[in-house]
């Protein structure tokens, strides 16, 4: 590390800590050709994989439009913003630890319905509606039973979502 006063390449470590948490390095350096001391972070170069659009196009992994698309499923709902707030980690953790450079949007896609559909099954409806181009009321239908035979066993305390008989 150059000192930051004079441009010397050589400094010493006088001091490591944590911070942010754990999340990085805290490093107090002095500089052996001019003494002058000051404060370095370290932290792990984590990056997320780029998007592939299903047109093709690439673009940045976007946490702000994750979290508005699954707001926008969960408005009006009760869900704590703690429990969003874990899910968008949990499919951020997702993503890194994958190793891939590019990931198709289609899986964030599929990530954002497995976690709406343990969070709320009137938002995972909702996000299923628009992400899956429901075009007819039997397509709703269908995706209601599906929640309707997955989830009570998982949680016998769920309400049922009401059925019509025809």
């Amino acid at each position: 590390m150059n000192c930051i006063a004079c441009g010397h390449a050589d400094t010493h470590v006088i001091d490591s800590r944590m911070a942010d948490g754990g999340a990085s390095i805290r490093r107090r350096r002095e500089c052996l050709g001019c003494h002058q001391r000051f404060t370095t972070y370290e932290t792990a170069d984590i990056r997320m994989p780029r998007i592939v659009k299903s047109s093709g196009a690439r673009q940045n992994f976007n946490e702000d439009k994750l979290r508005v698309g699954m707001m926008r499923a969960l408005e009006k709902r009760p869900v704590a913003t703690r429990k969003i707030d874990e899910e968008i980690e949990q499919i951020k953790k997702m993503l890194q630890s994958s190793g891939e450079k590019e990931v198709p949007a289609r899986r964030i896609g599929d990530f954002v319905m497995q976690a709406l559909r343990r969070l709320d099954q009137v938002a995972y409806i909702r996000f299923a509606s628009v992400y899956l181009s429901f075009d007819n009321v039997e397509a709703f239908r269908a995706a209601i039973e599906g929640l309707n035979q997955e989830l009570p066993e998982a949680n016998p305390s769920a309400p049922k979502v009401a059925q019509h008989a025809e």
